[in-house]
């Protein structure tokens, strides 16, 4: 788990993750992902840049508990997550999400809990500048 205020490039993590995790090597049948990205649109308005805010500390320790809980959940051998924070712009990613598992439906169902749990419950306030000024977004927005 991991929060970035620079650039992330979803595909180079992805690529690189098992090389550093020797115990998936043979055993994982299965790698679900997600990798959202910014739209350049939101409620009807064009959004030109948006700003992630988080509380440092109590959100790494939200994210290392949602982890845990899809663990807990089903039979996974690992879980990466990365997300952006700080001033992002349209087409960027801000998330990463993947699991891996030896089934499908484990890693399919954690990976879709762990991005719609980050939509809904983790700690990040969003704020977008658009053509109107800036806005903040409602969780899941």
């Amino acid at each position: 788990m991991e929060l970035r205020s620079g650039p992330l490039d979803p595909w180079r993590e992805l690529a690189a993750y098992p090389a550093r995790r020797p115990s998936l090597r043979g055993r994982a049948g299965a790698t679900a992902v997600f990798v959202g990205s910014m739209r350049e649109f939101n409620r009807g308005r064009a959004v030109t840049a948006m700003t992630l805010e988080h509380y440092p500390g109590m959100t790494e320790k939200h994210l290392e508990r949602l982890c845990a809980e899809a663990r807990e959940r089903w039979t996974l051998l690992d879980v990466l997550l990365i997300h952006r924070v700080g001033e992002i712009r349209p087409e960027e990613p801000i998330v990463l999400v993947a699991a891996w598992s030896a089934h499908r439906a484990d890693a399919l169902s954690a990976c879709r809990y762990l991005i719609d749990e980050l939509k809904t419950r983790a700690p990040f306030w969003k704020q977008e500048q658009t053509g109107a000024g800036r806005r903040w977004v409602e969780p899941g927005g």
